[in-house]
């Protein structure tokens, strides 16, 4: 599947409001795109008929996000799907707390305090276990993925039964990459990672992965790994079970500085190269 230019998506969205005033359901907006642009083009921009029963369930792992989660939460709710939106708070000092306490009772969300920092890999393992969705989506606290990609995302799992379906930045030909050290890290992880899991990934380390539930709630359980080295063993223990199929589709990527508070480091990196071996 090709990413769609921007010109597309300018387009695209032009034509989506359009019809959005015109027709209130979404079934027949989607059959009438379908007439306009046929269905080779639909497919290719991932425009499909949403289930109306679906339920994605949006796990979010926090830590010292109070600045940018807001724009997160609206930005999830602005997907297009049902999401039951997972938020679990690591042990955060910066008023991140305080923000999630004062959004208690809003129904499309969950929130979970660990009173003391667990690492992603144990908030993510947190909201796995709590996740009653269709899917299971990961979605990072800060700005660099956005939940304009859901879409894409789902396809493979809605329209064809995928399995799991990992968002990769390095297929799409975009423009907002990681700086080079972060491209060439990424991508000797990545390679080290399928040589033991016999996968033909380009992007291992990518936030957006998405699964069936029952699929990451079996191995849940399972999982060690609590702080970035939970990505290479969810990929590893992925891999070896059989009959699984995996997807990959290109998404959009805008990333952030360490000054603007990216976290993850070289050394988690050396132990993205351990648990590949490991798992």
């Amino acid at each position: 599947m090709s990413i769609h230019t921007e010109n597309e998506l300018a387009e695209l969205n032009h034509l989506q409001q359009q019809l959005m005033l015109a027709v209130e359901d979404d079934s027949r907006r989607v059959e009438i795109l379908a007439t306009l642009l046929g269905e080779a083009a639909c497919y290719r921009l991932a425009i499909y008929q949403i289930p109306t029963d679906f339920v994605l369930s949006v796990v979010i792992p926090v830590y010292n996000e109070v600045k940018s989660l807001p724009q997160v939460i609206a930005a999830v709710r602005r997907c297009g799907f049902h999401c039951e939106i997972i938020l679990v708070d690591d042990g955060s000092t910066d008023g991140t707390r305080d923000l999630l306490d004062s959004l208690r009772g809003e129904p499309d969300l969950k929130i979970i305090f660990h009173e003391k920092n667990q690492g992603k890999g144990g908030a993510l393992a947190t909201g796995f276990r709590l996740a009653t969705g269709d899917a299971v989506i990961i979605q990072d606290a800060d700005l660099e993925y956005t939940p304009n990609d859901y879409r894409a995302l789902l396809q493979p799992i809605i329209c064809e039964g995928v399995d799991a379906v990992y968002g990769s930045r390095f297929i799409s030909g975009h423009r907002n990459v990681p700086r080079l050290r972060h491209y060439l890290a990424n991508k000797l992880v990545t390679m080290w990672s399928n040589l033991f899991t016999n996968l033909l990934l380009t992007d291992m380390e990518t936030c957006y992965k998405v699964f069936r539930r029952e699929v990451i709630q079996e191995i849940a359980p399972t999982l060690r790994e609590k702080r970035f080295g939970i990505e290479p063993e969810i990929t590893a223990k992925l891999a070896r079970r059989k009959g699984l199929r995996i997807r990959e589709v290109p998404i959009r990527y805008f990333p952030r500085t360490y000054e603007e508070g990216k976290k993850i480091g070289w050394r988690d990196g050396i132990r993205a190269l351990w648990c590949a071996i490991r798992y």
